[in-house]
């Protein structure tokens, strides 16, 4: 992690913190009232963790700031983002992701397209290995404490209350690492989380035309944000313009996607091709 980044991660939360104190609460009392772990206002207030905007959102009107204060804090966590959007490694050498992680963990409604990789939230661990393995200045050991919280994070997908639509086009499923024995693997874990009902599954088939050609990914968290993916990077962007324009990408891949049925069916499909690959390997 930079020296600017980790120095405005312990300015927010040693300012949390602060305000925290002033208004009589203790870490507790503030995770009750913002409905937020306690581990999680412990770790954003010892600049160890980076808060979503929803979880700051929840953190400021639980210490009920007025709008002055609250405009100061938010100003704090952007500072944050544009720092680690300056093109440096993230956190000990890992790649890209976290970002995405902690924003679709704090979402109730998750909007995912995706043109190259599987959606973040519908990785399993050896395919997360080969995606953060892939950016420049990964390290085994940042590699792994970025797959284990991928995974950990995945949990979400499984709570009432949450919404999560994602939608690929098939050349995702076609785009593979590894080995077959992966990819079997991969295609079984989107079987059984197509079947959830907090879940829509959507592939567009390579014999429908696309909308529009797609030039990267990108995940909408509710209405308030969209993380523009990048090959090496992620950008978190609430500007209202630019969120909307990215619903209306959303709906227009989602409309030409299939869903249910028909994308069981082509998973099936793929696993059959991918089992008659055998041991192939890449080179």
């Amino acid at each position: 992690m930079g020296s600017e980044r980790r120095e405005l991660m312990r300015t927010l939360g040693g300012r949390l913190r602060m305000l925290r104190v002033e208004a009589g609460l203790t870490g507790a009392a503030l995770a009750q009232r913002a409905g937020v772990g306690q581990p999680t206002v412990s770790k954003v207030e010892t600049g160890r963790m980076v808060p979503s905007l929803d979880v700051l959102g929840r953190l400021l009107g639980a210490l009920g700031l007025d709008e002055s204060t609250a405009r100061e804090v938010r100003d704090l966590l952007a500072a944050v983002a544009t720092a680690a959007d300056s093109g440096r490694p993230a956190e000990n050498g890992a790649p890209a992701g976290a970002i995405v992680d902690e924003e679709v963990r704090s979402a109730r409604l998750v909007r995912s397209f995706q043109c190259v990789i599987l959606p973040a939230m519908l990785q399993s661990a050896e395919y997360a290995r080969h995606v953060f393995e892939g950016a420049p200045g990964s390290t085994p050991e940042a590699v792994g404490r970025a797959v284990a919280g991928r995974v950990e994070r995945q949990s979400v997908l499984y709570e009432p209350g949450r919404e999560s639509v994602f939608v690929l086009t098939e050349a995702v499923l076609r785009t593979w690492p590894g080995s077959p024995a992966l990819m079997l693997a991969q295609l079984d874990r989107l079987l059984a989380v197509e079947s959830l009902s907090t879940v829509r599954l959507g592939v567009v088939p390579w014999r429908r035309p696309v909308p529009v050609l797609p030039r990267h990914g990108f995940t909408l968290c509710d209405r308030r944000a969209v993380v523009v993916e990048a090959f090496d990077r992620e950008r978190v962007s609430s500007d209202s313009d630019e969120v909307a324009a990215y619903e209306e990408s959303f709906a227009r891949f989602e409309g030409a996607a299939v869903f249910g049925d028909e994308v069981r069916g082509l998973l099936l499909r793929m696993m059959a091709e991918f089992r008659e690959l055998g041991d192939a390997v890449t080179p």
